[in-house]
């Protein structure tokens, strides 16, 4: 398929490699091919159930891992659009940079992290679980064989490293872009805290609504990264959006009842670790050979209430007669 007028900065997509070549689909192109296999995988429906900031919220409004990829996605395809990059690689990558996130966010990834480094010398980051999950858990084994270019974005949408393409560095962007202002939306319906707590510095440079907000910054990564081979912020909303998002940190993330929650997550996903690598016979068959991989690939794999379940099915007395 022949893809439309692109910018020369843009990736294309038949320049992309897999590790087995495919012959090329008559309708799509191969990025959208990789985005089909991602949002028919296993992993991707988890995400619905997958926890974003509050674990198992009571209201039906809260951002899910799911929302928040498919709000990552708008607003990404929506930059490469207005540069006149590859959108359809924005989108695959945003649709799968989040596969392998641990139950519970944010802490049950640390939490899964540091059990694994005091007890095992290993190291859990959700992106390279990601990038796992669609190079080898999905398909029963056998992996989605997507391209070069997708598995780079989703393996370096966040930590140490640049993505090789633009696109992939859009990614990188926004979301933080989208989980910042996504959150402080859900902060204020929980009542953690109100519009006017927000620092009015910070305020004043982004926008007082989420509308307004996310329209600055995308409108500000257009504009400064038009004629560059980076994707990058001005230094005014850069310096401004860095310092909301660290107010985001102190105020919501690492404060009750955030922080709360987060001691509970800890405790379901270290102790799930632990029984099934002191008892593999809970674990289901297959998987790899290595028994901490194994048992990492099916903790990060549950969802929150999955998780739930499986501690209480372990460590709670069942009631009724022996």
């Amino acid at each position: 398929m022949r893809e439309p007028p692109l910018d020369p900065r843009a990736a294309r997509a038949e320049d992309a490699t897999r590790e087995v070549p495919e012959d090329p689909c008559p309708l799509r192109t191969a990025f959208q091919r990789d985005r089909d296999r991602i949002i028919h995988t296993k992993a991707f429906r988890r995400l619905k159930h997958k926890t974003q900031v509050f674990i198992s919220p009571e209201g039906d409004h809260y951002r899910t891992r799911l929302t928040h990829t498919l709000e990552v996605s708008a607003i990404g395809r929506t930059v490469a659009r207005a540069m006149g990059l590859n959108e359809d690689l924005v989108e695959a990558i945003t649709m799968g940079h989040d596969l392998g996130h641990a139950p519970f966010g944010h802490a049950g990834e640390h939490a899964l992290d540091d059990l694994l480094r005091e007890q095992h010398g290993r190291r859990f980051h959700h992106n390279e679980q990601s990038v796992r999950v669609v190079e080898v858990l999905e398909r029963d084994g056998r992996g989605l064989n997507l391209t070069r270019e997708v598995r780079d974005g989703i393996r370096h949408h966040t930590g140490g490293g640049r993505p090789t393409t633009l696109e992939g560095q859009i990614v990188r962007l926004v979301d933080r872009i989208a989980y910042v202002n996504h959150d402080i939306d859900d902060a204020i319906r929980a009542g953690i805290i109100a519009n006017t707590d927000l620092p009015a510095g910070e305020i004043a440079v982004l926008g007082g609504t989420t509308s307004e907000r996310i329209t600055r910054l995308v409108t500000d990564i257009v504009d400064t990264s038009a004629d560059s081979d980076t994707i990058d912020q001005s230094a005014e909303v850069g310096e401004a959006f860095r310092s909301l998002r660290k107010y985001m940190f102190d105020e919501v993330y690492l404060a009750s009842p955030a922080a709360d929650e987060a001691e509970r997550a800890r405790y379901v996903v270290q102790g799930l670790v632990r029984a099934h690598i002191d008892d593999p016979s809970l674990l289901p068959p297959g998987g790899d050979a290595d028994p901490v991989t194994r048992v990492t690939d099916y903790v990060s794999g549950m969802t929150d209430r999955y998780a739930l379940r499986a501690h209480r099915d372990i460590f709670v007395p069942h009631e009724g007669p022996l």
